[in-house]
């Protein structure tokens, strides 16, 4: 489940935002990317500047609403599927977008991807966490293990 926000005016006119306080309910990657290619829409993919801040704004509204949220970071269809292979230089050039996206944009944090054995990437939420050497954790991108639960 998830709360579904549409605009008539971007490209990818609907968007929808599931979190879940309860732990037990996060997914991995894969099953998140399933989930949403189940309800007819795929993970994430991020094309500009302009849609990263949309997004972040729907997040703070969704945090605005009094629905308790905590930290937990979400999915985005940013993800690295090669063989394990890639030198730290290559690796940030490898993540490509599950919906076949062409998209250059990129909105890291400080010292990411970080690579090696974290190949799908989060959008960071972490309002209480202490800031790290690139600010707050809210909203960037890091790469993580497939298998994390988000």
């Amino acid at each position: 489940s998830g709360q579904k926000v549409c605009y008539g005016d971007f490209k990818h006119s609907c968007y929808k935002l599931a979190y879940f306080q309860d732990l037990s309910r996060r997914v991995g990657f894969q099953e998140a990317r399933q989930a949403c290619e189940i309800d007819g829409g795929a993970l994430l993919s991020l094309e500009s500047e302009a849609e990263q801040q949309l997004i972040e704004n729907m997040l703070q509204n969704l945090t605005k609403s009094g629905s308790g949220i905590s930290d937990g970071d979400f999915w985005i269809g940013l993800w690295r599927s090669d063989d394990g292979l890639a030198t730290s230089s290559t690796c940030p050039d490898l993540y490509q977008w599950t919906d076949g996206s062409i998209s250059l944009f990129r909105n890291w944090y400080t010292d990411e991807p970080s690579c090696g054995s974290e190949a799908c990437v989060v959008m960071y939420h972490q309002p209480t966490a202490n800031p790290g050497l690139g600010g707050p954790y809210l909203y960037q991108w890091n790469d993580d293990r497939c298998n994390m639960k988000h």
